[in-house]
């Protein structure tokens, strides 16, 4: 399957006038690209049909990952190999062709469109918005019931999980303004990590490359967000099948109810040596040592 990804630069320099105290100066400096991405799927076996998914506002970069993450987490597709090929369309010029992604569907694989009730537009800040009801992404994940073992986590090891998040950011470290989720291993050892203007598109992207690399489900790995967990995120988080979220930021009302119907463990505030419990599963003991 191709899945060729456009270089595309996430960020951008640009002349400001920086102003400190009673002092004003010319200044470069480094802000984060923001693109509208449309994903469109094609399927049928006879007679195919393209149809226009959704337009999200995302970082560019990774789109690949970002447009099979997506359908994942909606529900649309459930394995890699429903996907036959995703890529920019070539029928298009090449300015637009960027901002595109087209996943064909496999012959044989009829898409659940009745899970994608959103309006075609979302913003970066908001992946919810345009969703029919709060019902309609309380999608069921394929990893709901999967067998899960007694897993132990320290201390030391929660902590540094913000540190580390934050060390790799290369995109935040130069602009200060965009979003990323990683995922660790339980012994705190980070094995990917996306970022993007969407906290949502960050999500999509990491559990796209999971779902390419076969990775799926993340079920002995721990999430790491650099802002707060909305219920979007912990929905996206209980399809990939992970089973702990931590959020820099704070959790919302319907995250820690979602939370507690996958039964995640929900963590919240998590920095400098500190962070909230919000719900605990059942699965997991926190330890000193």
């Amino acid at each position: 399957m191709k899945t060729n990804i456009l270089e595309n630069k996430s960020v951008r320099q640009i002349d400001i006038v920086k102003v400190k105290e009673d002092n004003s100066f010319p200044y470069t400096d480094d802000i984060s690209v923001e693109e509208p991405l449309e994903i469109r799927i094609s399927y049928g076996k006879d007679q195919r049909e393209t149809k226009n998914i959704s337009v999200t506002m995302r970082t560019p970069g990774n789109d690949t990952e970002l447009a099979a993450g997506f359908l994942f987490t909606e529900g649309i597709i459930s394995e890699y190999h429903q996907i036959r090929n995703i890529d920019h369309p070539t029928a298009e010029c090449s300015r637009n062709r960027e901002n595109i992604i087209e996943v064909e569907l496999a012959d044989d694989f009829v898409p659940q469109l009745k899970n994608a009730d959103r309006n075609f537009y979302t913003t970066s800040s908001c992946g919810v918005c345009g969703k029919g009801s709060i019902e309609s992404i309380k999608t069921v994940s394929t990893f709901q019931n999967i067998e899960r073992e007694q897993q132990a986590i320290t201390l030391q090891t929660i902590y540094q999980l913000s540190e580390d998040l934050q060390s790799f950011q290369n995109n935040f470290s130069a602009t200060g303004g965009i979003h990323a989720s990683g995922i660790f291993d339980f012994n705190g050892n980070l094995l990917a990590l996306r970022e993007d203007v969407g906290r949502h598109n960050a999500l999509d992207k990491l559990i796209g490359h999971a779902l390419f690399t076969g990775q799926l489900p993340l079920k002995d790995h721990i999430l790491v967000l650099s802002g707060r967990a909305s219920f979007e995120l912990i929905q996206k988080a209980a399809m990939a099948g992970i089973s702990i979220v931590a959020a820099i930021g704070a959790p919302s009302s319907l995250a820690v109810d979602l939370a507690k119907e996958f039964n995640m463990t929900l963590l919240g505030f998590l920095r400098d040596n500190r962070f909230n419990i919000y719900n605990q599963s059942s699965f997991h003991k926190i330890i000193e040592k």
